[in-house]
């Protein structure tokens, strides 16, 4: 479906012109519809299928068709609409997206998250931004200081709501949707959706309407799975031959644990390879530089755990090479997701030693792949 035949207003449609958009992708097309219409949606799809567009474009187009409207002396500054994100990664680039699509509009929007001084972000929640993004955390942290005043939200979003139920984040996730208007349109989107997030969308949203795109916990099917049998103690040569002779792009590497983030980093470093580590014992600056390095292609290889490269959504990302088989098939499946994203192929490597065979062959079965 063409954005232009959609009824959306004339400056957020240049907003979708700037940044390339044309046509909807399938998740886009379920949602947007049923979000216009004033439906709460839960939303099940694979990652990278263009989520952050799904619920950006009917917040965007509320706000432009709100009365009073921007520029009528009766309009107050309030908090409108709320997006809830795991991650800071992740919600500064649900900002960077705002940032874009609302660069013809007068709406306004602030990424709130931690690793940063609060004072920047208390303003922006007292001047009563349109748009917030937050990571659970960090808003508690506002709220318990009186910073926020969201008496007067009417959207609230929860970006992939099963890796903030896995991070800890639910009891803040509930106690912040509890402090929020009770008639307020809810968005839900979740690769996978565990019982408790059911139980929840059953007793906080109203009536909501269920969208699947493509097999609930699956791997996008643009990407290639390969399996390469490896002992634990040659991992980092092949790994270093990999990113110096066979990678035809950027290379992200998970692992499991933040000293194993940094060990794989100095090893790759010290072979003269160009790369960063990405975990939470990272400073913020840190973690941004980290992240755009690789954005730019200044640092080809990136070596991150899961929880910070949760949300990671960059695009060009070739390869993905989990170190280790990973601990669950979703978590399998999240990592590879970094790959093969809006409709490009991508390429995922699980490096096996022989100990982890049998682990192997477990998440192959539950995903239903069968790696070359």
């Amino acid at each position: 479906m063409a954005f232009d035949s959609m009824g959306f207003d004339s400056r957020l449609e240049s907003g979708f012109h700037s940044l390339g958009y044309e046509g909807t992708r399938p998740v886009q097309g379920a949602v947007i519809p049923l979000a216009l219409e004033g439906h709460d949606v839960v939303a099940c799809a694979e990652t990278g299928t263009g989520k952050t567009l799904a619920f950006a474009a009917p917040i965007i187009e509320r706000l432009l068709s709100e009365t009073p409207g921007y520029g009528d002396p009766a309009r107050e500054h309030y908090t409108r609409a709320l997006i809830l994100a795991p991650t800071r990664e992740l919600a500064v680039q649900i900002e960077d997206s705002l940032v874009g699509l609302t660069y013809h509009t007068p709406v306004t929007s602030a990424a709130v998250f931690g690793g940063v001084e609060m004072g920047p972000q208390e303003r922006a929640l007292q001047a009563g931004v349109d748009i917030v993004v937050a990571t659970p955390g960090r808003l508690m942290d506002h709220m318990r200081h009186s910073n926020t005043d969201f008496v007067r939200v009417q959207m609230l979003v929860l970006d992939e709501a099963d890796r903030m139920m896995d991070m800890g984040f639910w009891p803040d996730v509930q106690k912040i949707m509890s402090a929020l208007p009770p008639d307020r349109q809810t968005l839900l989107f979740s690769a996978t959706l565990p019982g408790e997030i059911q139980r929840m969308a059953t007793e906080m949203l109203k009536s909501p309407r269920y969208v699947q795109v493509g097999t609930r916990g699956a791997a996008a099917r643009t990407i290639d799975h390969q399996m390469v049998q490896v002992e634990n103690g040659q991992k980092i040569d092949w790994l270093a031959t990999f990113a110096k002779r066979e990678s035809d792009g950027p290379v992200l590497v998970f692992v499991r644990r933040k000293i194993d983030a940094d060990r794989v980093t100095r090893s790759l470093i010290g072979k003269s390879i160009k790369a960063a580590a990405l975990h939470a014992d990272r400073t913020q600056q840190e973690r941004l530089s980290a992240v755009e390095g690789f954005r730019s292609g200044r640092l080809p290889v990136l070596v991150a755990t899961d929880i910070a490269a949760r949300g990671l959504d960059i695009e060009g990302i070739a390869h993905v090479i989990n170190f280790e088989v990973p601990d669950s098939p979703e978590t399998y499946v999240h990592r590879v997701g970094r790959t093969g994203r809006s409709g490009a192929s991508g390429h995922a490597v699980t490096l096996v030693s022989p100990h982890e065979q049998r682990a192997w062959s477990a998440v192959e079965a539950a995903i239903g792949i069968r790696a070359r």
